[in-house]
């Protein structure tokens, strides 16, 4: 459906802001219609949470105004962004861990009884989160403790948060980077349903395959301003990305540079605490990127954290080029040369509140030591060489982690353990909130080190990524690797029929009939 001219929901019309030595937004001008979805679009750095922030509340522009409602104003308060029905969804996680969903989802806004004392009503507190969580296809109640959620589950408390505010504009952003094919299916009808009902809805996400299926135009920026818009019958993959980089992105998959070699990280009979009656198989090649698909729940974090010995594997061994290794704490891992990149970096990949020198020698401290202490210009040194290998956008490694775009600490994160030569590496979801520049050089880096000879394991749940990047994929389903695809075998409807535990040349129908008990 398309939608006319019409008077708009919100007009941002010539916002300009600027920090010291940076001008984060050089009158950046986008309207929104109500029931229209516009895509927000992209590199990290190109002035997309700045302009959010704008419209938010947070930032006060140094230039332009706002038009919300047919009427002007030069700034917002985060008061008044919430009073005239902004509601945003945040790509990091602003959830409580000590309380259970429907808390999370009405937290400042719960119903009371009792009078003069005003106890919550936990009652009313469920009964209101219910049909949302329903709405967004949710497979926990409202009563679910936040702490036993997964990270995925945790992004739909977010967005039902943001269902529950009658909002008549709402700003997703990244909101499926944590999320399945289905859920992210799910959220995508979830956004249909409020187009339809006339909200008006700007989402932003690195994933452009979903702009593609459900925006109706397409904003992006580049340096702070507006590089071009798309209009509906415009949006495609190529289109976007010209925007967005200024030039065509390269096909992602590269093929091994020479014969993959036997030997390399292997899963033999592995039993994980996720699944305590069920036994993993595989094996990553020296020289191969594989990459490990599957749905949410499946096993896979949990399988990556057995290998890397967070989690004590219940049966079985850690193999590496034959011989035994199984790891028993991080540390022993570490010492074989497996080293994991987690999927929540800014939880447990790094350290925000460091540098990028103190980031990127952690794991291996002693090297720069003298006489135990820390010896600064060696930290320098190998952080240094990093940055420029990593081609890591700060003007120092003394700046601090938390001051660089998702794509530059996902390079930290990655740094870290390049430094250490790797026998064996593991990342978990390796571009969760990266864009699509940054993406192709973390590309390009996991390709440099299979060529190096270090078996890749790749955990994604962007299934783009995982055809795309990816020399074999293996699928797992409860605990099991249920398959494995090589290149020639590789597509959407093989990876979900493994990832749903059919065969895959078993029909589309038999899995929709699956999906559907």
């Amino acid at each position: 459906m398309e939608h006319g001219p019409g008077t708009p929901l919100l007009a941002l019309e010539k916002i300009r802001k600027a920090y010291p030595g940076v001008l984060a937004l050089d009158d950046v001008s986008l309207h929104l219609a109500p029931g229209e979805v516009l895509g927000l679009v992209g590199e990290n750095g190109a002035g997309k949470s700045t302009l959010m922030k704008v419209l938010g509340g947070v930032v006060r522009p140094d230039a332009g105004r706002i038009r919300l409602h047919g009427r002007d104003h030069r700034y917002l308060t985060v008061a008044e962004a919430g009073a005239q029905g902004i509601a945003f969804v945040h790509q990091e996680l602003s959830v409580f861990d000590n309380l259970d969903v429907a808390a999370n989802i009405l937290i400042g806004r719960e119903p009371v009884r009792g009078g003069l004392l005003r106890l919550v009503d936990r009652a009313a507190c469920r009964a209101r989160a219910a049909p949302l969580l329903a709405r967004l296809g949710a497979d926990f109640g409202p009563d679910a403790p936040l702490a036993a959620l997964s990270i995925a589950q945790r992004q739909l408390v977010e967005i039902a948060r943001a269902l529950s505010m009658a909002a008549r504009i709402i700003i997703l952003d990244e909101p499926t980077s944590s999320l399945t094919l289905s859920e992210t299916d799910r959220l995508l009808a979830a956004v249909a349903a409020l187009r339809a009902s006339g909200t008006g809805i700007i989402y932003i996400t690195h994933r452009l395959g979903e702009i593609t299926a459900c925006a109706d135009r397409v904003t992006c920026l580049r340096d702070g301003r507006v590089a071009g818009d798309l209009a509906r019958q415009e949006i495609t993959h190529a289109a976007m990305t010209r925007l967005m980089i200024g030039r065509d992105l390269k096909s992602l998959h590269v093929p091994p540079a020479a014969p993959l070699r036997p030997g390399g990280l292997a899963a033999a009979g592995l039993v994980t605490q996720a699944f305590p009656d069920r036994a993993a198989e595989l094996a990553v090649r020296p020289g191969e990127i594989l990459g490990l698909a599957g749905l949410v729940g499946a096993g896979r974090t949990s399988l990556a954290r057995a290998l890397f010995g967070i989690e004590p594997a219940l049966a079985g061994e850690v193999r590496l080029n034959g011989e035994s290794v199984t790891p028993r704490s991080p540390r022993e891992a570490i010492a074989r040369g497996i080293y994991l990149v987690p999927e929540d970096r800014k939880r447990s990949g790094i350290l925000l509140d460091m540098t990028i020198a103190e980031n990127v020698t952690l794991p291996d401290l002693p090297r720069h030591a003298r006489a135990g202490l820390l010896h600064g210009a060696a930290e320098a040194r190998t952080a240094e060489a990093q940055r420029r290998a990593l081609g890591i956008r700060a003007p120092a490694v003394t700046i601090g982690v938390g001051t660089l775009s998702g794509g530059n600490q996902q390079k930290v994160a990655l740094a870290r353990w390049l430094a250490m030569r790797p026998r064996a590496i593991l990342l978990d979801e390796p571009t969760r909130g990266v864009d699509v520049g940054a993406k192709g050089e973390i590309y390009a880096l996991m390709r440099g080190l299979a060529d190096r000879g270090v078996a890749v394991l790749m955990i994604s749940s962007d299934m783009e990524e995982v055809i795309g990047v990816s020399d074999r994929v293996a699928v797992m389903h409860e605990g099991r690797i249920a398959g494995i695809l090589d290149r020639a075998a590789m597509s959407e409807a093989a990876i979900l029929r493994l990832a749903t535990g059919q065969r895959p040349e078993e029909s589309l129908a038999g899995q929709a009939a699956a999906e559907a008990v």
